[in-house]
């Protein structure tokens, strides 16, 4: 490792496994003395997680499923035993207080609070017809709350030492994908406070980003097979040859990580408001920003429906194809 980011303090929500362990990981190897967190410490017995999983998941899966979990202790002892500074602190960062807490632990223990990645959230799939005002809540509130309580109590320290880092990390779902609308929705709605914070911060030395990250988690691991088994319920239509490369994708979460390292150095300074598709089998895409296509406009007087049923589909919505008619899994 080439230690970029020696002398910097990392807080990595979420990072008890998966994708923010990994993240966490890597920082550390590159130098940066990193706070790990998740909600609460996890049972390392087998007996009791055996019992909150599908039971009649294959008992090779179930071993897999087991080797995934962990928590914010046992990340931070990871981070040690290689030769790193970490400290655990467990909490739910949707909740404001407790987010700053958390980034106070960096202060306190490292002085500090150079990056900060807001990787907590709540996972789950379910189409828009059958989901409750709970999934509702757990699916956005952790990321979006979580995110938002984080930068908010994070952001008046970086200002004054006229640097920082945030990475948002979102999900490949924030452009809409079917049969998981509000995952969908929490990262969009991630996706526009990444691009609104980073014009607000850009020229005091902060820059936001967002990632959408695939990498083998236990999250991952139980909801996409859960959302493929209601989807094929439901009669959709998947190819198999696709999502085998979607689960190729997501290898172990410390080969995507380093480009996360990589936007936290001096040298990603120019970087903010971008949004990165990143994948633990090495390729990374850089989305393009919104922009408008085409205009139609009538300034003599308010379009009338009759005009546009004329005149929008010649002018306006010309070669348009709907996203809704293409399919995501197939």
């Amino acid at each position: 490792m080439t230690k970029r980011l020696e002398g910097k303090v990392a807080i990595v929500t979420g990072s008890g496994q998966g994708v923010g362990r990994g993240i966490a990981i890597v920082l550390a190897r590159e130098g940066a003395k990193v706070v790990t967190n998740n909600r609460k410490p996890r049972s390392s017995n087998v007996k009791d997680f055996n019992a909150a999983i599908d039971p009649n998941m294959s008992e090779v899966d179930r071993q897999k499923l087991f080797s995934l979990q962990g928590d914010a202790e046992s990340t931070a002892n990871k981070i040690i035993a290689e030769g790193g500074e970490a400290v655990s602190f467990y909490g739910n960062v949707a909740d404001f207080d407790t987010a700053g807490k958390l980034i106070q632990k960096a202060i306190d223990a490292f002085g500090r609070i150079d990056i900060l990645v807001n990787n907590a959230a709540g996972l789950g799939t379910g189409a828009l017809a059958t989901s409750t005002e709970a999934d509702w809540d757990y699916l956005t509130v952790p990321k979006l709350k979580g995110a938002f309580n984080c930068i908010r109590h994070a952001v008046p320290y970086m200002i004054k030492q006229k640097f920082g880092r945030i990475v948002n990390v979102a999900s490949d779902a924030w452009v809409g994908m079917a049969g998981i609308s509000a995952y969908s929705a929490a990262n969009a709605g991630l996706v526009g406070l990444t691009k609104a914070t980073a014009k607000e911060l850009y020229k005091l030395g902060v820059t936001v980003n967002a990632i959408c990250p695939q990498a083998a988690s236990p999250g991952h691991f139980v909801e996409f097979n859960a959302m493929f088994k209601k989807l094929k319920a439901l009669g959709v239509k998947i190819d198999p040859e696709r999502m085998k490369k979607v689960e190729d994708d997501h290898g172990p979460a410390e080969n995507m990580a380093p480009f996360v390292a990589y936007l936290a150095t001096e040298e990603a300074t120019y970087i903010s408001a971008s949004v990165f598709s990143i994948t633990a089998s090495g390729r990374v895409t850089l989305y393009s920003d919104p922009a408008p296509t085409q205009t139609i406009r009538k300034d003599d007087s308010p379009w009338t429906v009759e005009e546009l049923i004329k005149v929008a589909p010649e002018k306006l919505l010309k070669n348009y194809v709907s996203i809704a008619t293409i399919s995501d899994f197939a």
